[in-house]
């Protein structure tokens, strides 16, 4: 019989997560014997981490607090005719005193159990759904900005980060509220979109700089910003207010906290008003005008600029409310935390087309509901690899993307 005993405070080969505040281990051998390559799983509400054991079979997973998670031991992983014989092949820990835990398995010769598939992809497509809904708030930011300027924006990943900065800066530090703090947060935002366009995009635009031109310096923008977030805070990752709050179990092995139900409300509130916003109002009749027409729609007596600062003020503003919600989602704040999902974003936009709003939503829950649904079969470490896969095939067939329009070049 096998057991997965303790590594204290040795270095582990193969890890994950050395970062986080807190970690689980564990040694996998049989018959004193250890097994390297045995998948280890660690899941708790939408945090997911996976680690094979290195040559001495030794495992370390970090996870970033202290709520209950669930440890499963990739049975497929296990030599033929081997398998979890006690608690199952997933089992549920949660960190005591210490910053750390160790779980124990106790496997020898036995039938493996399936577990329920179902369940497990319910759960993935929720989280996927939530994932999508934060990540299309920040697509619908970037694609307004493409479409009324012809600007990719590398930069629009720190204006994720710098939201849940704020937030952290209003809800810790100060601290007020969190039912406070988040709404200044993304005030701060929009202001910081303002400024931006201000100080830089508009006097670029004036000197009639070329598109590519642009993009280069937003991607030099987006590496001096970061880095200067790396200056302040570190490589730490910091918490906002309730990132631990308890799971409410839902049905089988899904389970949400009050946060990760706030989100999708929230998400989903604020995409109906910005609907309204884009079909009903006055400016954002003149944001698709302009998208469609820059020139023709100036000739007809938009102010362009003046439309474009409040596109702006609204992109920056989106982006710093998901850029809260990523926090809480991950959950925690670094100061790359936007870099890290800027290709999803991009990947959003493509796949719904370039330059619609409506189509970046589209695109945004596509992906975030295959990075998701995807770790069920590939590894968790190559779910966002998977997503931009998809991205690429749909692409060759509908080269305009879900919701966009056929274009001729030339």
């Amino acid at each position: 019989m096998l057991s997965v005993a303790g590594l204290g405070q040795s270095a582990v080969a193969d890890a994950v997560g050395e970062d986080q505040p807190y970690a689980i281990t564990g040694n996998v051998k049989l018959d004193g014997e250890p097994l390297a390559g045995i998948r280890i799983t660690v899941t708790g509400g939408s945090y997911e981490a996976e680690v094979v054991t290195d040559a001495e079979g030794r495992w370390f997973i970090g996870i970033p607090d202290t709520n209950p998670y669930t440890v499963t031991l990739d049975e497929t992983t296990l030599p033929e005719g081997i398998a979890v014989v006690e608690g199952g092949a997933s089992q549920e820990v949660q960190i005591g005193k210490s910053d750390r835990v160790v779980k124990n398995f106790f496997i020898g010769e036995g039938v493996r159990n399936a577990s329920g598939g179902f369940e497990q992809f319910l759960t993935r497509l929720v989280y996927g759904i939530n994932f999508g809904l934060m990540l299309g708030l920040a697509a619908v930011g970037l694609s307004l900005v493409f479409g009324t300027t012809g600007l990719s924006n590398f930069a629009h990943a720190e204006m994720v980060t710098f939201g849940a900065l704020m937030a952290f800066v209003f809800g810790v530090v100060l601290p007020l509220p969190i039912w406070v703090a988040i709404p200044l947060a993304v005030i701060v935002s929009g202001a910081s979109g303002w400024l931006l366009d201000s100080g830089l995009w508009r006097p670029l635009r004036r000197r009639g700089l070329g598109l590519v031109q642009l993009m280069i310096v937003s991607i030099g923008l987006s590496l001096a910003v970061r880095y200067v977030f790396q200056f302040f805070i570190g490589g730490s990752t910091l918490q906002l207010p309730g990132f631990d709050s308890p799971k409410i179990p839902i049905f089988g092995t899904l389970a949400l906290s009050v946060i990760d139900m706030a989100s999708m409300g929230i998400s989903l509130a604020v995409i109906l008003g910005f609907a309204w916003w884009l079909m009903g109002t006055k400016t954002g009749k003149a944001t698709r005008a302009i998208s469609d027409n820059p020139d023709l729609a100036a000739a007809s007596g938009i102010d362009v600029e003046k439309v474009i600062r409040t596109v702006w003020i609204v992109a920056a503003g989106l982006a710093g409310l998901a850029g809260v919600l990523w926090a809480y989602f991950r959950p925690g704040i670094k100061w790359d935390m936007g870099a890290q999902i800027l290709l999803l974003i991009f990947a959003a936009v493509t796949l719904g087309g370039l330059g619609t709003a409506f189509g970046a939503l589209v695109g945004a829950l596509v992906v975030g509901v295959l990075v998701e649904t995807s770790s069920l079969i590939i590894p968790s470490d190559l779910k966002y690899v998977g997503a931009l896969v998809v991205l690429i095939a749909i692409l060759l067939f509908r080269p305009q993307g879900l919701l966009g329009r056929k274009q001729r070049i030339g």
